[in-house]
């Protein structure tokens, strides 16, 4: 699934946390962290190489409120831009 950018994703994330080598929990484990330290609407960039990592990040963002603007699948990695909600 690629969901194509909004015009919020103009903005450029506040931060980049890279998990490719990296398997379940720890993608989601440091996402968490990333959108607890960000300030509401700013954007994070997740880059996963985990095939898990897509549905996983999709039903985090989904149960904790977050959205997510983009999905990008490349043949080395997955890049999401996760943007903080408030709640």
């Amino acid at each position: 699934m690629k969901q194509e950018p909004s015009s919020s994703t103009d903005q450029k994330p506040c931060c980049t946390i890279d998990t490719r080598g990296m398997f379940c929990p720890i993608p989601v484990y440091k996402t968490r962290q990333a959108i607890l330290e960000a300030k509401p609407d700013e954007i994070i960039e997740l880059l996963a190489d985990d095939p898990a990592s897509e549905e996983d990040i999709t039903r985090w963002a989904e149960r904790t409120g977050n959205k997510i603007l983009v999905i990008e699948k490349s043949d080395e990695f997955i890049r999401f831009l996760i943007q903080k909600t408030e709640r």
